[in-house]
């Protein structure tokens, strides 16, 4: 029971209160002369065990704290009620199994795309981009219909340089769904759409059309858009030298470069691994 609260009239107001705006709180009520009771109690603790970042167990022994299981109008053993803002939100009542317990508890714990999300957001707050490319794809695969998914989907694509994915991805963001979020995210695609093209970019590729063949030329434009996040326009010029000329070292190291500097499991990094692997082997 050291995963479980005892509700008394001292931290009532605290933790049935204070405590429910934050986190859930589920609380059981038991009585020693109810074995039923001792059971729900019991089984509930171990199925919180590792949740107490999502739940808050709370229990209320009704044979010392008659007055507060009147407050919540108990009318019999077993009894569990949840507790959200001070309110009930929904509970559990008589004999449960440890399915039926289950059943009721996956509607309120964390899914496994809430847990990758969370992942996902704490890595870019740290500017790590690259990690958290993983996680949130992993979330979008498992649920690709919610906006706070695509959101940061659709960030991580931009700072890696997939405008056209990021642009897709906020097109089928429903209207109700585009708050202020939404609204920085287009912000960013938009500086990253006109960054994309800068003048650097212009004067080389200008320079290319008159020097076709200088491959020179093909490299500073090569790692000026992998600079811009243009990874896929990079590659492809890279991987064109290389193919042309097995033993160019110099494009196949910044080949190799450009696809060091993607995420892992990025689809275009593997796409072009495989492209280099049939090409030396």
């Amino acid at each position: 029971m050291t995963n479980s609260v005892a509700i008394t009239l001292e931290n009532f107001q605290q933790i049935i209160i204070e405590e429910s705006k934050n986190k859930l709180i589920l609380v059981d009520f038991w009585a020693q002369q109810v074995p039923e009771s001792v059971e729900l109690r019991d089984k509930l603790a171990t199925a919180l065990a590792q949740q107490s970042d999502t739940i808050i167990f709370a229990t209320v022994d009704c044979e010392v704290q008659g007055q507060i299981a009147q407050q919540f109008g108990i009318q019999g053993l077993p009894t569990a009620i949840l507790v959200k803002d001070g309110q009930p939100l929904d509970g559990l009542s008589g004999p449960q199994t440890d399915d039926s317990i289950a059943e009721f508890l996956v509607k309120y714990l964390p899914k496994e795309e809430d847990n990758l999300l969370v992942q996902a957001r704490a890595l870019l707050a740290e500017n790590n981009v690259s990690d958290a490319f993983k996680p949130i794809a992993q979330a979008y695969k498992l649920d690709d219909q919610r906006a706070d998914i695509k959101l940061v989907l659709a960030d991580v694509y931009i700072q890696t340089g997939k405008i056209s994915e990021a642009e897709a991805l906020l097109q089928s963001i429903m209207m109700v769904d585009q708050d202020s979020d939404y609204k920085s995210i287009m912000a960013k695609l938009d500086l990253a759409t006109q960054a994309a093209d800068s003048p650097e970019i212009k004067a080389l590729e200008q320079q290319l059309v008159q020097q076709p063949d200088n491959i020179e030329l093909k490299h500073q434009l090569a790692a000026q858009y992998s600079q811009m996040n243009r990874h896929e326009d990079a590659l492809i010029m890279l991987f064109r030298l290389v193919q042309k000329d097995s033993s160019d070292i110099i494009s196949k190291d910044l080949l190799l470069d450009v696809l060091k500097s993607l995420p892992d499991g990025d689809l275009l990094a593997n796409k072009f691994r495989r492209k280099l692997y049939t090409l030396m082997y």
